[in-house]
C-alpha cells in the first residue's frame, strides 16, 4: 500500500480547505494544525511525516492552486491564499460526486453541498480514505493556469 498517498491526499484537502475557510484573506498554514504535533528527532530534524506535508504545501504552491509570501521556518507559510483557480474548483459542483445531498433540502444549501470543497470536508470527517482519494486527484486533474510566474521563496525568514 502507498501510505503516503493518503497522508499526500488528507493533507492537500486540509490545506485547500483551510485556505477556503479564509478566503479571500491571506492566513497562515502550519503544519501542526494539518498533521498534528512533531517530535523533533535527537538531532534537531522534524519526522518524515511532518515534512511531506510541508513538501505538500510547496507542491500545492508551485503547481498554482495557492500563493504564499514565504515559509515559516520548516512550520508552515505565511500570507497564503488560494488561486483565482483553486477557488473556482473548491466552489464547483465535484465530480465525481461521491454522496448526493438529499432532494428534500432547498436548491441554495444543495448547491452549497454539492460543492467540491463540501465533498472533501465531509470525506474528511467520515475518514474515508478511498472517496477523499478520488475527490483530491479529481482536484488535481483540473490543472491550473499559472496567471504569473512564482514568487522566488527562500524557505527561510529572519528571526
Amino acid at each position: 500500500m502507498h501510505l503516503h498517498i493518503d497522508d499526500f491526499s488528507q493533507d492537500c484537502a486540509r490545506i485547500l480547505l483551510q485556505l477556503y475557510a479564509s478566503f479571500p484573506r491571506p492566513s497562515a498554514v502550519y503544519v501542526e494544525d494539518l498533521c498534528g504535533p512533531d517530535q523533533l528527532d535527537e538531532v534537531g530534524l522534524h519526522s518524515k511525516r511532518h515534512l511531506s506535508c510541508l513538501g505538500a504545501m510547496l507542491w500545492l504552491a508551485e503547481e498554482g492552486y495557492l500563493r504564499f509570501g514565504d515559509t515559516i521556518f520548516q512550520e508552515g507559510i505565511e500570507e497564503a491564499v488560494l488561486s483565482r483557480h483553486a477557488f473556482l474548483l473548491l466552489t464547483a459542483p465535484s465530480d465525481p460526486l461521491p454522496a448526493p445531498p438529499p432532494a428534500a433540502l432547498p436548491d441554495s444549501v444543495r448547491a452549497e453541498r454539492l460543492s467540491l470543497a463540501e465533498q472533501l470536508h465531509e470525506a474528511l470527517r467520515e475518514g474515508h480514505s478511498p472517496t477523499l482519494k478520488t475527490l483530491v486527484r479529481a482536484l488535481l486533474s483540473s490543472a491550473p493556469r499559472m496567471e504569473s510566474p512564482p514568487a522566488e521563496h527562500t524557505g527561510r525568514r529572519a528571526p
